[in-house]
């Protein structure tokens, strides 16, 4: 059993992803709305297995392939990828792939929150690919977040094509769909397409907000640090809450729990406790669902019952 592992539990019916494995027998799930659970090995299957096992032979994929003719060539679609080749079952290298005829100059950083680390810049020619670095999956959980920037270059007098820039952050219910053949490479990969619903790159604004003076209220700013307990009840958010729509209930409750939340991990707290009570579990499943897409929380739970009967999680923060 290893991470990108797609499972089912044996006492329900929820199915997902291995996204961490821990040495006490415990793995971690992502369900297919990105809320991740935890669960013991013993209670949990590989799909695959589990199919073969009922059935009494492999389920087979059925895959549609278009007509070929001898003068048909298949081609990948053309464009910027990133692709995860993997050398083995943990250890995957981490190469740009430019499939188009226009070379680039490219940039390839982490962010760290306000900081960032660049890993690679440079020209990739076209039709070409280049190595970034490696990566192991038993780290998919610390991946940070990527950041793409890339002007095409012209070698002569043609159609400028504007810069464009991508920020990629993985989850494993996604990441681990993509795999399939990689162009220029012709290997399996896991596959994602950079310049596909990408930004523009506005140098002028650009140019601008590099000229501005940075307000001197911004270069000192203190963070105020939440209570320990916050109560997301729309009674204690809203003046007149009877006049507001479900939505406009659960944005307020979301924006102040976002906003606290944020509040606490910078002004290094270790731990928060969110009161959303129980009702029709869609607050908590919100909360639950953010929680856990931020790299700054060690884990989150439901309190006691004593406390809060349930309607309450608790957040660790690293």
């Amino acid at each position: 059993m290893n991470i990108g592992d797609k499972v089912r539990l044996l006492r329900g019916t929820e199915e997902g992803v291995i996204t961490k494995i821990s040495s006490g027998g415990q793995v971690e799930i992502e369900i297919e709305d990105g809320f991740r659970i935890p669960a013991l090995k013993s209670e949990v299957v590989l799909i695959h297995q589990a199919e073969k096992a009922y059935f009494g032979k492999e389920e087979k994929e059925e895959v549609w392939e278009p007509k070929s003719t001898s003068h048909q060539k298949d081609q990948a679609q053309q464009g910027v990828f990133l692709a995860y080749v993997p050398y083995n079952d943990q250890q995957h290298g981490m190469l740009l792939i430019n499939h188009q005829e226009k070379d680039l100059l490219y940039y390839v950083g982490e962010s760290h929150g306000s900081n960032s680390k660049t890993l690679a810049a440079g020209v990739i020619k076209a039709n070409t690919h280049q190595k970034i670095e490696e990566k192991s999956i038993k780290d998919f959980e610390a991946w940070p977040t990527l950041h793409f920037q890339f002007i095409p270059l012209n070698r002569k007098a043609e159609t400028t094509v504007p810069p464009f820039e991508k920020k990629v952050k993985f989850k494993a219910s996604s990441f681990f769909k993509s795999k399939k053949k990689a162009p220029i490479l012709e290997k399996d990969a896991y596959l994602f397409q950079l310049n596909e619903n990408s930004k523009a790159l506005d140098i002028s604004a650009l140019n601008q907000s590099l000229n501005e003076e940075i307000p001197e209220s911004m270069s000192s700013t203190s963070f105020q640090r939440p209570p320990s307990e916050v109560d997301l009840h729309i009674e204690q958010l809203a003046t007149t809450p009877e006049k507001m729509s479900n939505s406009e209930k659960l944005n307020m409750q979301l924006e102040v729990f976002e906003r606290t939340l944020n509040q606490a991990i910078a002004s290094g707290m270790d731990e928060i406790t969110f009161i959303h009570g129980i009702g029709n579990g869609v607050l908590k499943k919100e909360i639950h669902k953010h929680l856990s897409g931020i790299k700054h929380i060690q884990y989150f739970k439901d309190t006691h019952k004593s406390n809060f009967g349930y309607g309450a999680t608790l957040v660790k923060i690293q």
